[in-house]
């Protein structure tokens, strides 16, 4: 298991109050794997999801130090969207 990845995991973990999002989404981050975040919070898992998020190391590493706004990301192309685009918007507002 990547250590970048349990990071990330323990990062949004610390970010987000996973009671309060209802949906599920998925960060894909390439060449590494996946992590779910769902209302029991963020674990290492490849699953089905509501909304999956893909970029790569780098620039998903930017926004969790809240230096790249996801919404930036998504709109420079450095982050790519697949599905419920209201579950992406309600996590890019918790990590802004």
């Amino acid at each position: 298991m990547s250590v970048t990845l349990e990071q990330a995991a323990e990062a949004l973990n610390g970010k987000l109050d996973a009671g309060d999002f209802a949906a599920t989404a998925k960060f894909q981050i390439e060449g590494l794997g996946a992590i779910m975040l769902d209302s029991s919070g963020a674990r290492i898992a490849d699953e089905e999801a509501d909304v999956t998020m893909s970029a790569d190391a780098d620039t998903f590493q930017s926004i969790l130090a809240g230096e790249l706004n996801p919404t930036a990301a998504f709109m420079s192309g450095k982050l790519t969207i697949d599905g419920d685009m209201g579950s992406a918007m309600q996590l890019a507002s918790a990590l802004a």
